[in-house]
């Protein structure tokens, strides 16, 4: 009787820890969330809501912001924001119409703006804005930054092209990638502190690439920016434009539309 009863008690210890192993095992792994990003709203300024922001970049303690034309009637723009009155100072116009104005980034002597799906891009003198060239874009054209020794592009995909100044010849291309997986829809661009910020195209979020291995380490969340510019008449458009001021390290940021540029401080 005891020899059955000991050999029953071992064969419920043996099955009581199997089970436990397979329950180890089967568990399903904790998963990452990519580390939220700080930030605190300094100001807000007025912002002309017939703009449709492709792109946004503070050259010379100026606003500067590229738009789209969305509409037949509309033209694509490069202007300057008048942060004081709210006024869009137009410096460039793309003549065709059917040509949609994308991305910019100034880059020593030269201002580049990208296009849409028009396969090219512009070269201008960055004082006098005259058209100097103008280049190929293989893909679709979306934002643009730099290093300040490279043009930095997107095209919407998890890709993000290193071109040459000058002659915007390919130099190598960087996959980006969240938490192991691919993450595309890379739209307006902003290097800041040795990182790439990335607009994600139809979201409230900004992420945070490391160049040196295409890794996302961070991610800001606009959400409450995004809301209040939606409580508008006109409820503007998807957030999209990111630019820093090195001189006071804060952003600008803005969307599609919208009725205020917010300025605002990444905390550490």
């Amino acid at each position: 009787m005891k020899k059955t009863l000991f050999l029953l008690m071992v064969i419920f210890t043996f099955l009581a820890c199997n089970s436990g192993e397979e329950a180890e095992e089967t568990a399903e792994p904790a998963r990452t969330v990519t580390p939220a990003i700080k930030y605190k709203e300094k100001d807000y300024f007025l912002h002309d809501t017939s703009l449709f922001t492709e792109g946004l970049v503070v050259h010379d303690g100026q606003l500067y912001e590229s738009t789209g034309s969305p509409y037949a009637q509309r033209k694509s723009l490069i202007g300057i924001n008048d942060l004081k009155t709210g006024n869009f100072i137009q410096k460039v116009a793309l003549s065709d119409k059917n040509l949609f104005g994308e991305g910019i980034v100034f880059l020593k002597d030269k201002l580049y703006q990208l296009t849409y799906k028009n396969h090219v891009g512009f070269i201008y003198d960055a004082s006098t804005f005259k058209q100097t060239g103008q280049f190929a874009i293989p893909k679709e054209g979306w934002g643009l930054t730099t290093d300040g020794a490279q043009v930095i592009m997107s095209d919407g995909t998890d890709t993000l092209s290193f071109l040459r100044p000058g002659d915007l010849k390919l130099v190598k291309k960087l996959a980006i990638t969240e938490n192991g997986h691919r993450r595309d829809s890379l739209n307006e661009l902003e290097y800041i502190k040795g990182y790439i910020y990335a607009n994600i195209w139809v979201t409230n979020y900004i992420v945070r690439i490391d160049p040196a291995n295409g890794k996302v380490v961070g991610k800001l969340d606009l959400s409450p920016l995004a809301f209040k510019a939606s409580l508008t008449r006109d409820g503007g458009d998807v957030l999209n434009g990111i630019a820093y001021d090195a001189a006071t390290d804060l952003v600008y940021v803005t969307g599609k539309l919208w009725p205020h540029v917010h300025q605002i401080q990444i905390t550490p």
